[in-house]
Protein backbone atom coordinates (compact mmCIF):
# COMPACT_ATOMS: atom_id res chain seq x y z
CA UNK A 1 0.00 0.00 0.00
CA UNK A 2 1.53 3.71 -0.97
CA UNK A 3 1.44 5.45 2.10
CA UNK A 4 2.52 8.41 0.31
CA UNK A 5 -0.53 10.65 0.12
CA UNK A 6 -2.19 9.95 3.40
CA UNK A 7 1.60 10.98 4.79
CA UNK A 8 1.34 14.18 2.88
CA UNK A 9 -2.12 14.89 4.04
CA UNK A 10 -1.33 14.08 7.85
CA UNK A 11 2.33 15.66 7.86
CA UNK A 12 0.41 18.94 5.42
CA UNK A 13 1.63 23.09 6.83
CA UNK A 14 -2.22 23.19 7.84
CA UNK A 15 -2.32 19.91 10.14
CA UNK A 16 0.85 20.58 11.78
CA UNK A 17 -0.11 23.98 11.91
CA UNK A 18 -3.57 22.82 14.07
CA UNK A 19 -1.68 20.20 16.13
CA UNK A 20 0.84 23.31 17.16
CA UNK A 21 -2.11 25.12 18.02
CA UNK A 22 -2.97 22.23 20.16
CA UNK A 23 0.58 21.85 21.63
CA UNK A 24 0.72 25.53 22.40
CA UNK A 25 -2.24 25.39 24.58
CA UNK A 26 -0.39 22.38 26.52
CA UNK A 27 2.96 24.48 26.91
CA UNK A 28 1.07 27.01 28.69
CA UNK A 29 0.34 24.64 31.53
CA UNK A 30 3.76 23.18 31.32
CA UNK A 31 5.35 26.58 31.46
CA UNK A 32 3.26 27.91 34.29
CA UNK A 33 3.67 24.91 36.20
CA UNK A 34 6.33 23.19 35.31
CA UNK A 35 8.79 25.72 37.41
CA UNK A 36 6.35 25.46 40.57
CA UNK A 37 6.52 21.75 40.58
CA UNK A 38 10.46 21.99 40.69
CA UNK A 39 10.28 24.33 43.96
CA UNK A 40 7.62 22.11 45.72
CA UNK A 41 9.68 19.04 45.36
CA UNK A 42 12.79 21.43 46.35
CA UNK A 43 10.61 22.20 49.33
CA UNK A 44 10.30 18.88 50.04
CA UNK A 45 14.23 17.96 49.59
CA UNK A 46 14.55 21.18 52.26
CA UNK A 47 12.20 20.01 54.99
CA UNK A 48 13.92 16.35 54.47
CA UNK A 49 17.52 17.85 55.20
CA UNK A 50 16.42 20.47 58.36
CA UNK A 51 14.94 16.73 59.78
CA UNK A 52 17.98 14.69 59.06
CA UNK A 53 19.65 14.43 62.67
CA UNK A 54 22.49 12.55 61.47
CA UNK A 55 23.35 14.82 58.20
CA UNK A 56 23.39 17.94 60.69
CA UNK A 57 26.00 16.24 62.93
CA UNK A 58 28.13 15.08 59.39
CA UNK A 59 28.41 18.37 58.09
CA UNK A 60 28.80 20.37 60.97
CA UNK A 61 31.51 17.73 62.85
CA UNK A 62 29.32 17.99 66.14
CA UNK A 63 27.74 15.05 67.78
CA UNK A 64 25.16 17.73 69.51
CA UNK A 65 21.65 17.54 67.85
CA UNK A 66 20.80 19.87 65.54
CA UNK A 67 19.35 23.45 67.32
CA UNK A 68 15.29 22.76 67.60
CA UNK A 69 14.65 26.02 65.83
CA UNK A 70 15.69 23.66 62.60
CA UNK A 71 13.39 20.17 63.50
CA UNK A 72 10.70 23.10 64.07
CA UNK A 73 11.72 24.96 60.67
CA UNK A 74 11.58 21.53 58.70
CA UNK A 75 7.91 20.40 60.66
CA UNK A 76 6.62 23.78 59.55
CA UNK A 77 7.88 23.45 56.08
CA UNK A 78 6.07 19.56 56.16
CA UNK A 79 3.00 21.03 57.81
CA UNK A 80 2.44 23.76 54.63
CA UNK A 81 3.71 21.58 51.91
CA UNK A 82 0.69 18.57 53.24
CA UNK A 83 -1.78 21.17 53.01
CA UNK A 84 -1.17 21.91 49.71
CA UNK A 85 -3.75 20.25 46.96
CA UNK A 86 -2.45 17.66 44.48
CA UNK A 87 -0.69 20.55 41.86
CA UNK A 88 0.77 18.87 38.20
CA UNK A 89 0.70 19.17 34.62
CA UNK A 90 -2.86 17.35 35.02
CA UNK A 91 -3.90 18.58 38.16
CA UNK A 92 -6.16 20.97 38.87
CA UNK A 93 -7.90 22.05 35.79
CA UNK A 94 -7.00 25.30 34.43
CA UNK A 95 -8.70 28.26 36.12
CA UNK A 96 -8.73 31.98 36.08
CA UNK A 97 -5.92 33.26 38.86
CA UNK A 98 -8.00 36.38 39.93
CA UNK A 99 -11.48 34.21 40.78
CA UNK A 100 -10.36 30.85 40.73
CA UNK A 101 -13.36 29.74 38.24
CA UNK A 102 -12.46 26.61 36.42
CA UNK A 103 -12.71 27.38 32.16
CA UNK A 104 -14.57 25.43 30.66
CA UNK A 105 -13.67 23.38 27.63
CA UNK A 106 -14.54 25.79 25.09
CA UNK A 107 -12.35 28.55 27.21
CA UNK A 108 -9.63 26.36 26.36
CA UNK A 109 -9.74 26.19 22.91
CA UNK A 110 -6.36 27.35 21.31
CA UNK A 111 -6.43 31.29 19.98
CA UNK A 112 -9.76 31.68 19.53
CA UNK A 113 -11.06 31.22 23.37
CA UNK A 114 -9.40 34.30 24.29
CA UNK A 115 -10.35 36.05 20.98
CA UNK A 116 -14.04 34.77 22.20
CA UNK A 117 -14.08 35.81 25.69
CA UNK A 118 -12.11 39.08 24.20
CA UNK A 119 -9.01 38.42 26.43
CA UNK A 120 -11.22 38.24 29.73
CA UNK A 121 -12.46 35.57 31.86
CA UNK A 122 -16.00 34.71 31.47
CA UNK A 123 -16.77 34.98 35.42
CA UNK A 124 -14.66 38.37 36.80
CA UNK A 125 -13.65 39.88 33.88
CA UNK A 126 -10.28 40.12 35.12
CA UNK A 127 -7.74 40.44 31.72
CA UNK A 128 -6.23 37.09 30.53
CA UNK A 129 -2.80 37.85 29.35
CA UNK A 130 -2.43 37.95 25.25
CA UNK A 131 0.68 36.21 25.57
CA UNK A 132 -1.62 32.69 26.40
CA UNK A 133 -2.41 32.89 22.09
CA UNK A 134 0.79 34.37 21.78
CA UNK A 135 2.64 31.31 22.14
CA UNK A 136 -0.58 28.34 20.47
CA UNK A 137 -0.20 30.86 18.01
CA UNK A 138 3.52 30.72 17.62
CA UNK A 139 4.32 26.86 18.14
CA UNK A 140 1.41 26.46 15.58
CA UNK A 141 3.46 28.88 13.28
CA UNK A 142 6.58 26.57 14.22
CA UNK A 143 4.96 23.41 13.26
CA UNK A 144 3.83 24.61 9.90
CA UNK A 145 7.01 25.82 9.16
CA UNK A 146 8.90 22.56 10.11
CA UNK A 147 6.10 20.44 7.30
CA UNK A 148 7.87 23.02 4.73
CA UNK A 149 11.00 22.99 5.92
CA UNK A 150 11.51 19.02 6.40
CA UNK A 151 7.77 17.53 4.16
CA UNK A 152 6.09 15.18 4.95
CA UNK A 153 8.18 12.34 6.41
CA UNK A 154 8.21 10.96 9.99
CA UNK A 155 11.03 13.14 10.95
CA UNK A 156 9.16 15.89 10.93
CA UNK A 157 7.34 15.09 13.90
CA UNK A 158 10.92 15.08 15.67
CA UNK A 159 11.70 18.87 14.38
CA UNK A 160 8.02 19.72 15.93
CA UNK A 161 8.89 17.92 19.23
CA UNK A 162 12.46 20.05 19.44
CA UNK A 163 10.30 23.07 18.90
CA UNK A 164 8.02 22.41 21.72
CA UNK A 165 10.69 21.92 23.69
CA UNK A 166 12.41 24.73 22.67
CA UNK A 167 9.26 27.18 22.98
CA UNK A 168 8.87 25.72 26.55
CA UNK A 169 12.24 26.56 27.61
CA UNK A 170 12.57 29.98 26.44
CA UNK A 171 9.40 31.13 28.10
CA UNK A 172 10.05 29.52 31.38
CA UNK A 173 14.17 30.53 31.68
CA UNK A 174 12.42 34.45 31.07
CA UNK A 175 10.18 34.01 33.82
CA UNK A 176 12.29 32.21 36.14
CA UNK A 177 15.56 31.55 34.67
CA UNK A 178 15.35 28.31 35.28
CA UNK A 179 15.78 25.45 33.06
CA UNK A 180 14.43 21.95 33.44
CA UNK A 181 16.47 18.99 33.10
CA UNK A 182 12.75 17.53 31.96
CA UNK A 183 13.06 19.74 28.98
CA UNK A 184 16.72 19.90 27.93
CA UNK A 185 17.36 16.41 28.82
CA UNK A 186 14.75 15.31 26.21
CA UNK A 187 15.62 17.67 23.43
CA UNK A 188 19.49 15.69 23.85
CA UNK A 189 17.39 12.52 23.81
CA UNK A 190 15.69 13.39 20.55
CA UNK A 191 19.21 14.79 18.81
CA UNK A 192 20.69 11.16 19.58
CA UNK A 193 17.74 9.26 18.73
CA UNK A 194 17.46 11.63 15.29
CA UNK A 195 21.11 11.20 14.45
CA UNK A 196 20.72 7.14 14.79
CA UNK A 197 17.50 7.20 12.71
CA UNK A 198 19.27 9.56 9.80
CA UNK A 199 16.67 11.58 10.56
CA UNK A 200 18.53 14.49 11.56
CA UNK A 201 20.97 15.03 8.93
CA UNK A 202 24.30 14.60 11.13
CA UNK A 203 25.98 11.21 12.42
CA UNK A 204 25.49 9.73 15.66
CA UNK A 205 29.03 10.73 16.45
CA UNK A 206 28.63 14.53 14.97
CA UNK A 207 25.59 14.52 17.17
CA UNK A 208 27.67 13.32 20.35
CA UNK A 209 30.20 15.83 19.86
CA UNK A 210 28.00 18.55 18.96
CA UNK A 211 26.43 17.85 22.74
CA UNK A 212 29.82 17.27 24.39
CA UNK A 213 31.16 20.94 22.95
CA UNK A 214 27.58 22.25 23.71
CA UNK A 215 27.99 21.51 27.22
CA UNK A 216 31.55 21.96 27.91
CA UNK A 217 32.00 25.73 25.49
CA UNK A 218 29.24 27.02 28.03
CA UNK A 219 30.78 25.21 30.86
CA UNK A 220 34.02 26.59 30.11
CA UNK A 221 32.95 30.31 29.82
CA UNK A 222 31.49 30.06 33.26
CA UNK A 223 34.64 29.16 34.80
CA UNK A 224 36.61 32.19 33.08
CA UNK A 225 34.30 34.44 34.39
CA UNK A 226 34.02 32.89 37.87
CA UNK A 227 37.99 33.31 38.06
CA UNK A 228 37.44 36.53 36.86
CA UNK A 229 34.81 38.16 38.83
CA UNK A 230 34.33 35.69 41.46
CA UNK A 231 30.83 34.69 40.80
CA UNK A 232 29.11 32.66 38.11
CA UNK A 233 27.91 34.09 35.29
CA UNK A 234 25.53 31.37 33.66
CA UNK A 235 23.69 29.13 34.90
CA UNK A 236 23.81 24.81 34.16
CA UNK A 237 20.77 25.04 32.30
CA UNK A 238 22.56 26.99 29.68
CA UNK A 239 25.10 24.15 29.17
CA UNK A 240 22.73 21.52 29.21
CA UNK A 241 20.81 23.22 26.50
CA UNK A 242 23.27 24.26 23.92
CA UNK A 243 24.08 20.39 24.51
CA UNK A 244 20.90 19.81 23.52
CA UNK A 245 20.85 21.59 20.46
CA UNK A 246 24.81 19.83 18.99
CA UNK A 247 23.21 17.14 19.50
CA UNK A 248 19.76 17.79 17.98
CA UNK A 249 22.41 19.80 15.07
CA UNK A 250 25.64 18.46 15.34
CA UNK A 251 28.57 20.98 16.64
CA UNK A 252 28.70 22.58 13.07
CA UNK A 253 25.80 24.42 14.31
CA UNK A 254 27.23 25.52 17.73
CA UNK A 255 29.26 28.54 16.32
CA UNK A 256 26.10 29.88 14.97
CA UNK A 257 23.70 29.29 17.61
CA UNK A 258 26.19 31.05 19.95
CA UNK A 259 27.02 34.08 17.51
CA UNK A 260 23.26 34.85 17.13
CA UNK A 261 22.66 34.23 21.10
CA UNK A 262 25.01 36.07 22.03
CA UNK A 263 24.85 39.17 19.74
CA UNK A 264 21.10 39.54 20.42
CA UNK A 265 21.48 39.08 24.27
CA UNK A 266 24.62 41.56 24.60
CA UNK A 267 21.87 44.21 22.33
CA UNK A 268 18.96 43.79 24.72
CA UNK A 269 21.09 43.69 27.40
CA UNK A 270 22.45 46.98 26.65
CA UNK A 271 19.29 48.58 25.90
CA UNK A 272 17.26 47.65 28.74
CA UNK A 273 20.28 48.79 31.06
CA UNK A 274 20.37 51.88 29.17
CA UNK A 275 16.64 52.85 28.47
CA UNK A 276 15.00 50.55 31.37
CA UNK A 277 17.03 50.88 34.46
CA UNK A 278 17.92 47.42 34.67
CA UNK A 279 20.79 46.84 36.73
CA UNK A 280 24.14 45.99 35.60
CA UNK A 281 24.31 43.32 38.44
CA UNK A 282 20.53 41.85 37.78
CA UNK A 283 21.19 38.68 35.56
CA UNK A 284 19.59 38.56 32.02
CA UNK A 285 18.51 34.68 30.90
CA UNK A 286 20.32 33.45 28.25
CA UNK A 287 18.26 30.67 27.29
CA UNK A 288 15.42 32.52 25.00
CA UNK A 289 18.51 34.23 23.10
CA UNK A 290 20.24 30.16 22.94
CA UNK A 291 16.35 29.00 21.95
CA UNK A 292 16.06 32.07 19.05
CA UNK A 293 19.66 31.02 17.46
CA UNK A 294 18.49 27.40 17.68
CA UNK A 295 15.30 27.64 16.01
CA UNK A 296 17.43 29.79 13.32
CA UNK A 297 19.89 26.81 12.79
CA UNK A 298 17.13 24.56 12.49
CA UNK A 299 15.65 25.76 9.89
CA UNK A 300 18.48 28.23 8.21
CA UNK A 301 21.20 26.16 9.61
CA UNK A 302 23.29 25.46 6.42
CA UNK A 303 22.73 28.63 5.14
CA UNK A 304 23.95 30.19 8.25
CA UNK A 305 27.13 28.21 8.71
CA UNK A 306 27.92 28.90 4.62
CA UNK A 307 27.63 32.68 6.07
CA UNK A 308 29.01 33.23 8.80
CA UNK A 309 31.64 30.28 8.89
CA UNK A 310 32.29 29.80 5.20
CA UNK A 311 35.79 27.53 5.84
CA UNK A 312 33.54 25.37 8.64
Amino acid sequence: MDWTAPLEALLSPWVLALLGLCIGSFLNVVIYRLPLMMEREWWGDIAAQLADAPGWQRVFGTRDAAPATVAQAGQVVQGALGRLTPFNLAQPRSRCPHCGHVLAWHENIPVLGWLRLKGRCSACKAPISPRYPLVEAFTGVLFAACAFRFGAQPSTLLWCAAAALLVAMAFIDFDTRLLPDDLTFPLAGLGLIGAAMGWTGVTPAQAALGAAAGYLSLWSVMRLYKLVRGVEGMGQGDFKLLAGLGALMGWQALPSILLLASVVGATVGIVMILFRGHGRNVPIPFGPYLVGGGLAAMFYGQELTQALWPGL
